[in-house]
């Protein structure tokens, strides 16, 4: 089977649509290791690419009011035991335009794999960008994953991240976002992890709301089993008038699991407020009990609850 071949396998089993990479009104970037499969571009959306000796270098622009109409698909990954994938890309989204992405990253086989992604992203006035993110691990817990992000939001801008990161062995997540927002901006970041084995998590957010009547919400939710450990850490300033943040973590543990969350809020204006919230514990034992009362032995009702949380 060829590396195509074993990567849109792996696509299709995490609930991708394979034929999105044959539909030429749908833009996508589909690159193994450092080589590019396949690419297409759409009116309004520029792609520029160039293969390095590890990795993809992407610099993606959406023209001023130019709304994407459908996702453009990306979907990297390293279908071998090892490897090494260093993804470095540049997004520009002009005023007034819009564009969502749908990310796979696939590691099916992995037992010594590094995927480094750099990212800086420029979202102009009134324009909006999604960013979903869906990992898919081997279960040999063999995956260093290493994402770092830059983002700016500007004026009536908004700015969506979702990461996900719940099939197979983590390996080792260490991530890195840091959003600025100016003025009427929104910012949301939300990470689903599921952790287990000897996994490693660590999640740095970061949301600066620098400008007046800013929104920011920084959202986690993490499983941890057998002898995983997490830290997150969630910051948000509010630096405006009007300017209001929040901090929302969950962490549930089981086993010998450990969890750490490091909520950090700052205000340095009087008229901008940031709140925050963060639990860890292990699954509720009422709904257990229920769970249970219906008939699922007692690993499959704690299985319904984590992946309640992770929904």
């Amino acid at each position: 089977m060829s590396e195509n071949d074993v990567l849109l396998e792996a696509f299709g089993s995490s609930g991708g649509d394979r034929g999105v990479f044959e539909d030429p009104e749908v833009a996508h970037l589909l690159a193994v290791e450092h080589r590019i499969l396949s690419a297409r571009q759409v009116q309004g959306l520029k792609v520029d690419t160039e293969e390095t000796p590890h990795g993809i270098v992407a610099k993606i622009s959406v023209a001023e009011g130019v709304r994407i109409a459908r996702p453009v698909h990306l979907c990297f990954g390293v279908v071998h035991s090892e490897g090494l994938q260093q993804i470095e890309m540049d997004v520009v989204l002009e005023p007034h335009s819009s564009v969502d992405f749908i990310a796979h990253c696939l590691f099916p086989n992995a037992e010594k794999v590094r995927h480094e992604m750099i990212a800086r992203i420029e979202i102009g006035e009134g324009a909006s960008m999604c960013y979903n993110e869906t990992h898919v691990h081997g279960p040999q817990g063999g995956v260093e994953v290493v994402p770092k992000s830059q983002v700016q939001v500007g004026e009536d801008g908004r700015f969506n991240s979702e990461f996900n990161l719940t099939v197979g062995r983590v390996g080792s997540l260490d991530m890195d976002y840091t959003v600025t927002g100016y003025a009427d901006s929104v910012t949301e970041l939300i990470a689903r992890v599921s952790g287990s084995g000897s996994d490693l998590v660590k999640i740095r957010e970061k949301v600066v709301l620098e400008g007046e009547n800013s929104r920011g919400l920084i959202k986690s939710r993490i499983a941890l089993r057998d002898h995983a450990s997490a830290e997150i850490i969630g910051s948000t300033s509010g630096n405006a008038a009007g300017a209001r943040g929040h901090v929302d973590c969950m962490e549930l543990v089981r086993d010998q699991a450990v969890a750490r969350a490091v909520p950090i809020v700052n205000v340095t204006h009087p008229l901008a407020k940031v709140t925050h919230e963060a639990a860890i514990g292990t699954v509720d034992q009422r709904q257990l009990e229920t769970l249970l009362a219906h008939g699922l032995c007692p690993d499959e009702a704690v299985d319904v609850i984590i992946r309640g949380v992770l929904r």
